[in-house]
């Protein structure tokens, strides 16, 4: 079953997600929320291209390739640090979580073992910094259906081979629909 036309379905949950994120009314959420939908949506569309154009694995290169340069272009355009993390990363030498954002990511798992909706699960503080503050805001993804090929329990053979050639030490599979697969992690000095 082919399962690419849900990608459609996927982007407008996603980004219809983020603007529901849970969080106190701050100018810097509501733009950290507006550069996590530009961010969503760009990406979507381009793993959307990719998915009819060669399938899955056509749509690890747009991953490995388009969605660091998606994040460089948005944090030079913005002032912001724009980047996605996860407790198991796919990619080792770009999305390693720090210190803080394991322990909002650990948050993220125990409010979702609570009940709470992956979907609107967001998290902003600031921070002290070297040299004054940091504005820091997190939101939680969550795992689509359309997900589950690169990242679900049941990976073809096929796009597993491509995964460890193109990511080493990759964790970031063994997903179920609807679990917190990492988190968009934004940063802005105050």
């Amino acid at each position: 079953m082919r399962r690419y036309p849900l990608l459609l379905s996927a982007t407008v949950v996603l980004a219809s997600s983020i603007v529901q994120a849970e969080q106190v009314a701050s100018p810097n959420a509501d733009e950290a929320k507006a550069l996590i939908k530009e961010f969503a949506t760009t990406l979507q569309g381009e793993l959307q291209a990719a998915m009819r154009a060669g399938g899955p694995t056509k749509a690890i290169g747009v991953c490995k390739d388009r969605a660091p340069a998606i994040a460089a272009d948005l944090s030079a355009r913005s002032g912001w640090e724009v980047g996605r993390t996860s407790l198991k990363v796919r990619n080792q030498a770009m999305n390693l979580p720090d210190d803080w954002e394991t322990g909002v990511l650990e948050a993220f798992e125990e409010r979702n073992a609570a009940g709470e909706s992956v979907d609107t699960m967001a998290f902003a503080e600031v921070v002290p910094v070297e040299g004054g503050k940091q504005f820091r805001f997190m939101k939680a993804i969550p795992t689509g259906e359309v997900c589950l090929a690169c990242h679900g329990t049941q990976i073809t053979p096929e796009v597993a081979a491509t995964l460890d050639e193109q990511y080493p030490g990759d964790q970031a599979r063994g997903y179920n629909l609807g679990d917190i697969r990492g988190a968009f992690s934004l940063s802005k000095p105050l």
